[in-house]
């Protein structure tokens, strides 16, 4: 006969409590430092995308602008529910519900993160012109932010730590950062800043180490100042020495990281891909997205996909167009939103909610992408998540999707995600789930079921 549950409690055992702490010192130290370091993946918002613009065309104006861009071309090209479904293959169920969330979004919010570029997108100038252009971007970001003008995430590219460009690179962001305090007294909300190029630890620690000094003589809150890096070689994936680059990049940052941007063609390039072969489909570009996952999981960093490099726009210009030329017009919006649309799916679908889009006519199709995404899979996901709290995490079976407490965590995720990019409401997500939008952003699943 087995023993009652309360006589196990006192039954005796071979090691004792105090053994078993002297035993496990070393464990609970490990797991201690393992905590910190993989603190979890973080339920606060992440952008669905970044917008990138050269620092020389800045304005206060520029986000208002990228978004009527952004609209006009959806009306252009897009007017009805139904090219969502023949151009994107957005199911005919869905269309009308994405199309309409689109529309809202470009009239609402268009951006959501906007990078100032002083590299790739601003070219190489003499020192004196991008002084200049530093301390206008920075005074015009200013004025935005006075006026209520800016996305909810903003932030600057500077130029890489090489031998070549690092003075520079630091000189500018010392610049922008300064006319930005003295002008606005304050640094906008989620204020990032990207750091290109990066293969070398030290040059992470030496960039930390200029953002605390920046804080200290600016009178800053000290970690306020945080950066992204971008992953673009095969040296940022791999050092010299044969050891993992990333983790060694991450602590390297001393606490600023916030995220990790992939760079699809400079990494290509990096690996020898030709030119014409380039692409973020690429399977060395999934092998590199897998490491940036294997380094950066749980540990609190965002990670984001690149660019599509094919611009929706026209191959006619000018209000004075024939039938024909508008005709071939739409046909080039319309192939490259198909390719960018199935850029930014891929980039879902293997677990990346952020990536770039270089040209205000992609930013349509970004929303459309991450839409879609989330409503196709909303219920299911719903029934999963509500069956799973009903079990108390128990190992459970809905149809014939197994599911585990890992599972829940991503549950919670997903509608997190969801409801943070706008596909979905709060009161919706509430609804389908039977838990409120505080729940849904408990940190872990296993502390919501304890609750």
């Amino acid at each position: 006969m087995l023993p009652s549950v309360s006589s196990l409690y006192i039954m005796p055992t071979t090691l004792d409590a105090a053994l078993i702490d002297t035993l496990t010192v070393g464990l609970r130290a490990a797991l201690g430092r393992d905590a910190s370091r993989f603190p979890g993946d973080p339920h606060l918002r992440q952008p669905v995308h970044t917008v990138y613009g050269g620092a020389q065309l800045f304005s206060a104006e520029t986000p208002a602008k990228l978004g009527r861009i952004a609209a006009a071309a959806f009306d252009e090209y897009a007017g009805e529910p139904s090219v969502l479904t023949t151009v994107l293959g957005i199911s005919s169920e869905l269309a009308g519900v994405v199309h309409q969330r689109v529309r809202q979004k470009l009239a609402s919010e268009p951006v959501e993160d906007l990078r100032i570029d002083f590299e790739d997108g601003y070219g190489i100038r003499s020192d004196a012109e991008e002084d200049a252009h530093a301390v206008n971007a920075a005074a015009e970001m200013a004025k935005a932010l006075a006026d209520g003008a800016l996305p909810p995430f903003v932030g600057i590219r500077v130029k890489a730590l090489t031998a070549e460009s690092h003075r520079r690179s630091i000189r500018t962001l010392d610049l922008f950062i300064t006319t930005l305090i003295e002008a606005a007294g304050r640094l906008p909300d989620n204020f990032l800043i990207t750091l290109p190029k990066v293969v070398l630890e030290e040059q992470v620690s030496a960039f930390a180490g200029v953002l605390g000094q920046l804080e200290q003589k600016l009178g800053i809150l000290g970690g306020t100042l945080r950066f992204e890096i971008m992953i673009e070689s095969t040296r940022s994936i791999i050092t010299a020495d044969g050891r993992f680059a990333m983790p060694l990049f991450l602590n390297a940052a001393d606490g600023r990281l916030s995220g990790a941007h992939f760079g699809a063609y400079d990494h290509t390039a990096s690996c020898g891909i030709t030119s014409a072969n380039q692409d973020m489909l690429h399977q060395a570009c999934d092998f590199a997205r897998n490491m940036m996952q294997a380094a950066f999981g749980g540990t609190g960093v965002f990670l984001s996909d690149g660019a599509t490099n094919i611009m929706p726009v026209g191959v006619h210009r000018g209000s004075e167009l024939d039938d024909r030329q508008r005709a071939e017009n739409r046909s080039a919006v319309h192939r490259a939103w198909q390719m960018h649309y199935g850029h930014v799916r891929h980039s879902l679908e293997n677990g990346f909610y952020q990536g770039w889009d270089l040209h205000p006519a992609q930013i349509p199709t970004r929303y459309a992408a991450v839409y879609a995404f989330f409503l196709e899979g909303v219920e299911t996901a719903a029934v999963r998540l509500r069956n799973f709290v009903a079990e108390a995490a128990r190992a459970t079976l809905v149809g014939d999707q197994f599911d585990d407490a890992a599972t829940g965590q991503g549950l919670l995720l997903y509608f997190v995600r969801a409801v943070n990019c706008g596909a979905i409401s709060p009161d919706y997500a509430a609804r389908l789930t039977g838990l409120s939008i505080e729940q849904l952003r408990s940190a872990s699943f296993a502390d919501l079921i304890k609750r």
